[in-house]
This record gives C-alpha cells, sequence and structure tokens, in this order.
C-alpha cells in the first residue's frame, strides 16, 4: 500500500473516545498534553463531562493528544509508512507533530491558545451551514448572490459537500434561497465559530505571535496544507500556512486529489470518528479507506500490513 494518513478536526470528540486503547504509549502521550497544558487530558477525554470538552478551547487539544496517541500506538507497531500527510482544520497540527515538525507539547499550547482565539474573536451569531448537492462553483455562485455579501464558502470536503460560514443573517438567506439554487440539503451546523474566513481575521493576528515564538523543523513526511494542498518545508512557511489556515478556506477535494496524483493506494484516518474515511470513499472512489479509532479498526489495519507484508 502507498499510504496517506490523514487527522481528523473539531467534530470528531466524544467522551470515552480512547478507552479502547489502554496501552501504555497512549497513557504517556496524553500524560505528556497534561504536562504540556497544565490540565488533565486524559480525565476530560475519558470522563467528560461532555459540556467541557465541546469547548473549543479544550476539544482542539484534546482530539490533537487522541490523534497523536493513536499515530504513535499504530506507527510503533510498524503498521503506518505513510508516503503523506494531511489534517482537516485543527487536524493539520496532528499531521505536523506525526511529521516532526511540531512537538506534542508546542502544539497542544497552540492549539488550546487557536481554540481560545476563535472563541474570543468570533462575532455574536456567526455559524455555519453545510450545502449538499451543488458542485463548489455552484456554492460559490449562490454565495456571491447575496446582495450584502457576506457568505463565505470554507469548507470544500467533498463533491457536493461545502460547508458555508457567515453571520446569522446571511446564512438565513443561504437556508431560504439554497433548495431554489439547486441544493439538495441545507443544514445549519452546531457551530458558533465561523471558522477559516474573514471574520476570524482576529483569532490570526492573535495567534501568531505565538507561532512566531516556537521552533518549527522541516517535516519528515510531506504534510498537505489546507489553504493549497501543497506541502512545505521551511519553517516560516509552514507557520505562515497555519496563520492563513484560520481565515482562509479548507481545500480537502483538493487535498484528495493531491493524494490521488502522488499515486496513493490507501487513506489511513488516526483521531477519533470516521469523518474523513466518509470523505475519501466520496472524494477517492475505489481508495480503501480504514478509520483507527477503534480497536477494531485497529486491527483492520494490522491485518491489511500483514497480508501485504
Amino acid at each position: 500500500m502507498t499510504q496517506a494518513v490523514v487527522f481528523p478536526g473539531q467534530g470528531s470528540q466524544s467522551v470515552g473516545m480512547l478507552d479502547d486503547f489502554p496501552q501504555a504509549i497512549v497513557r504517556a502521550t496524553l500524560d505528556e498534553a497534561s504536562d504540556a497544558l497544565g490540565w488533565d487530558v486524559a480525565a476530560l477525554i475519558h470522563g467528560g463531562p461532555a459540556e467541557q470538552l465541546d469547548s473549543t478551547r479544550y476539544t482542539q487539544p484534546a482530539i490533537l493528544a487522541a490523534s497523536v496517541a493513536l499515530w504513535r500506538l499504530a506507527r510503533d507497531g510498524g503498521q503506518l509508512e505513510p508516503t503523506v500527510m494531511a489534517g482537516h482544520s485543527l487536524g493539520e497540527y496532528s499531521a505536523l507533530v506525526a511529521a516532526g515538525s511540531l512537538t506534542l507539547g508546542d502544539a497542544a499550547r497552540l492549539v488550546e491558545a487557536r481554540g481560545r482565539a476563535m472563541q474570543e474573536h468570533a462575532p455574536e451569531g456567526a455559524g455555519m451551514v453545510a450545502v449538499l448537492g451543488l458542485d463548489d462553483d455552484a456554492v460559490r455562485t449562490l454565495c456571491d448572490q447575496r446582495p450584502e455579501g457576506g457568505l463565505y464558502p470554507v469548507n470544500f470536503n467533498a463533491p457536493g459537500q461545502v460547508v458555508v460560514a457567515g453571520r446569522s443573517e446571511a446564512l438565513d438567506w443561504l437556508e431560504t434561497n439554497g433548495k431554489d439554487a439547486g441544493a439538495r440539503k441545507l443544514q445549519r451546523l452546531a457551530m458558533s465559530v465561523p471558522s477559516h474566513c474573514p471574520l476570524l481575521s482576529g483569532a490570526a493576528d492573535a495567534l501568531a505571535p505565538l507561532l512566531d515564538a516556537i521552533a518549527i523543523a522541516a517535516p519528515t513526511i510531506p504534510v498537505l496544507h489546507n489553504v493549497d494542498a501543497q506541502p512545505r518545508d521551511d519553517a516560516d512557511a509552514v507557520r505562515n500556512a497555519l496563520r492563513r489556515q484560520l481565515c482562509e478556506a479548507v481545500r480537502w477535494t483538493q487535498t484528495q486529489g493531491a493524494m490521488l496524483d502522488r499515486g496513493v493506494s490507501a487513506v489511513i484516518e488516526c483521531g477519533p470518528g470516521k469523518v474523513l474515511t466518509g470523505l475519501a470513499k466520496r472524494g477517492m472512489p475505489g481508495v480503501p479507506a480504514l478509520s483507527l479509532g477503534s480497536a477494531a479498526g485497529m486491527d483492520n489495519l494490522l491485518a491489511q500490513t500483514s497480508s501485504t507484508s
């Protein structure tokens, strides 16, 4: 297999999301993140409460730590040898840790600050709507048709699935007019932060000094960045991509195309949930996709790698 390993973003969390994995390497990874943050990541992941885990400030480092723990578990078992990696939104930080570009401690502190900045700088009443059944250009055209503007296509997730961010009045217009434009479904997401659009430029500015202060190494495995689906091996270029990511679109459909161009023959989702596995099945037809978020998934990966060795 020519593997691509991908890491999920916010929304994949759940209380007990690592309960299938009592291994020492998982516990050590959570302890490493806890030491960097000054609070008990493992206790929150295993016991909640869900309201705290779902708070952006806590969600982001919890998903990061869980994803890196699963990466280390599978990698050290000889089951992961990717030729390329990527992460969806927050998951880009997990990918950079896995690639040796960021330490887990630095990444944990960064994403905690990222989550806090997103909450603090998000305009009141803003959010996101998933538009299903329209291609990317049709969604852009629909958003441009609102006379007052204020609609931003921000997550190009898969063919026929685009998420749009904006203030509540703009999203109301989108929901009212989307069906007439041909959308099969419009779904308001449980998000109070309009991620990856200019409304979060203040959050990007707040995060910039922290990004400038950390050490970044060249990735040992290429990481495709959300802003343009291209890898970077220069520290300043990585910093700039992470800064831009907060207020620019996640180009996941383009990222999946770049993986196909690199000859990827299997996609492994390394983190809780199965969101990216589902997107791979839609955007990379014929390429097997597997989630490691459960013991069954890890066992399936072991069986696949054993059969090809």
